[in-house]
């Protein structure tokens, strides 16, 4: 891959460090961007690349060996269309690095829980001496985490994004946690969107280790597929499975006591039990992985406990951005006063309604505000909030002791906050600044 030239679309992190890690190696590059601003400009100035805008896009696929779309490049712009139907190769940065560096990587894939599965095998790998970082969909690219020479296993994050236009990209474990609808904003289909994501399986070789959720139809119906060896695991069976309710490994062994997890909601047992599937596959101790997982506390804004006052506990749920990771997270209490709503992103609230035996009421928020009253109408009584203050106002007004107040919105948060960290900050704000007698 010498000397070659790269078209690199959008200029966004993940894009900068591939343009960087590309002039390092002694390669062109080129960056298209439709709408430059103050801060891509800045970018390309600082990297020394030559940015383009309303360009001929035909003449400049063409002049290249390769289009790098950064991951949230629309899979329908023309560059990436128009090297598609060419047969010019178009690369994520996963297969950039695949094709970089060989050293081996595990990779973790879902629609929910990647990131705290992510965390919790990075750990467990640590702990047992393995020299490792978590990259891919985070804060630190695949592609410039290669640079460290020091590094001997990769725990990559993969988003559907990501896997799309992958070719080489081969994780000696791969995983699979969940399938639901999201990103239909970005994919034409579910078949598409799950067709990305089991793509972290295709270049396994057949001692590579394919892992998926046993509980999860389209995982399992991909999983059968894995040109490698499986295993699985679950809340009701599998490979990694609880059995009178401890976790415990194929043969039986004895990673972690539910009880014992500082969190073990239904979905932080499967979480738990993938990570460890996930790392003892890449050679963690049983012994290690129980210990992190006894240790773990979760991350931020994924049904943390905010506050527990007046017999009402409160929690952040702000990273649930779909409505199946509401459905998730509903499911682990029995009277929940649900905060709901955001920009949506096209997809089926009326999913929720699964739950609403569970929800003694429903705040709703945001753009989607009309759209969560009429999922509830007639089922559960529901009332609109204009601010993140009146919304906690009005659940504060009817949860009483038993209850728990979920914010738990099942859409993006781009109409009231930037990301959703910072809706999820404003809630616990306004929670704790109530005041309970």
């Amino acid at each position: 891959m010498a000397d070659e030239r790269f078209l690199v679309v959008g200029l966004g992190v993940a894009a900068e460090s591939m343009v960087r890690q590309a002039r390092r190696r002694g390669h062109d590059v080129v960056v298209l961007e439709d709408r430059p601003s103050d801060v891509s400009r800045e970018r390309a100035a600082r990297l020394g690349v030559e940015m383009v805008t309303d360009v001929d896009v035909a003449t400049l696929v063409a002049a290249v060996d390769a289009v790098l779309p950064s991951p949230g490049v629309a899979i329908g712009h023309s560059a990436i269309q128009t090297a598609l139907a060419s047969g010019v190769p178009v690369w994520t940065e996963f297969e950039l690095a695949a094709q970089w560096d060989s050293r081996p990587l595990v990779a973790i894939t879902g629609t929910n829980g990647k990131t705290t599965v992510t965390t919790l095998v990075e750990e467990m790998l640590r702990s047992s001496g393995r020299r490792v970082v978590a990259c891919g969909n985070n804060d630190l690219p695949l592609i410039e985490a290669i640079a460290d020479p020091d590094i001997e296993l990769f725990v990559v994050e993969a988003s559907s994004f990501r896997l799309e236009f992958t070719e080489t990209f081969r994780p000696i474990v791969g995983t699979w946690l969940n399938f639901s609808p999201d990103h239909l904003d970005w994919h034409p289909d579910l078949t598409h969107y799950a067709d990305a994501k089991s793509k972290i399986w295709r270049s396994q070789c057949p001692d590579d280790l394919a892992i998926g959720n046993v509980d999860d139809v389209e995982v399992m119906r991909h999983l059968r597929r894995a040109p490698s060896r499986q295993q699985t695991f679950g809340l009701t069976g599998g490979d990694y499975r609880v059995s009178d309710d401890m976790l415990v490994t194929p043969d039986g062994g004895e990673i972690a006591a539910v009880a014992d997890l500082p969190r073990n909601l239904p979905h932080d047992v499967a979480n738990s039990l993938a990570a460890a599937a996930t790392a003892i596959g890449a050679g963690a101790a049983v012994e290690t992985c129980g210990a992190v997982l006894r240790s773990f506390a979760g991350l931020p804004h994924r049904v943390a406990l905010v506050r527990d006052a007046g017999g009402v506990r409160w929690y952040d749920d702000s990273k649930a951005t779909t409505p199946a990771s509401v459905v998730t997270a509903v499911s682990g209490f029995d009277s929940v006063v649900l905060i709901a709503g955001g920009k949506n992103k096209g997809l089926d609230l009326g999913v929720l309604r699964d739950v609403a035996p569970r929800i003694k009421h429903v705040v709703a928020i945001g753009e989607a505000t009309t759209i969560v009253e009429d999922v509830f109408r007639g089922v559960v009584p529901t009332q609109a909030a204009n601010s993140m203050d009146e919304a906690v106002a009005l659940a504060a007004g009817v949860a009483g002791p038993g209850d728990v107040v979920l914010l738990s919105p099942g859409c993006a948060s781009y109409d009231w906050y930037r990301n959703y960290g910072e809706r999820g900050d404003d809630f616990a704000r306004a929670v704790n600044e109530l005041e309970v007698g």
